[in-house]
């Protein structure tokens, strides 16, 4: 689920391992090139962290940010 945090909406992704992890942060780069809109996000091992706001919009959230968020579940659940 995603929260709502400091203007940004923030969410962690789990995988099996690293390569999993990196594919799917391949796979959101692709989606979040062709929404020109592009995530703050950090990986460690295999753990993705987001933290999406518009900083065209003053750094708030937007409904670019909840579009994003539901590319990326969309992406996440083809992991599953």
């Amino acid at each position: 689920m995603w929260v709502e945090e400091n203007n940004a909406l923030c969410k962690e992704f789990t995988f099996a391992n690293f390569q999993q992890a990196f594919g799917f942060m391949s796979q959101v780069a692709i989606a979040a090139e062709v929404m020109n809109h592009h995530p703050w996000w950090s990986n460690v091992w295999n753990t993705v962290h987001f933290r999406l706001n518009t900083h065209d919009a003053g750094d708030i959230v937007t409904e670019k940010d909840h579009a994003l968020a539901a590319k990326i579940d969309e992406i996440y659940n083809s992991y599953k």
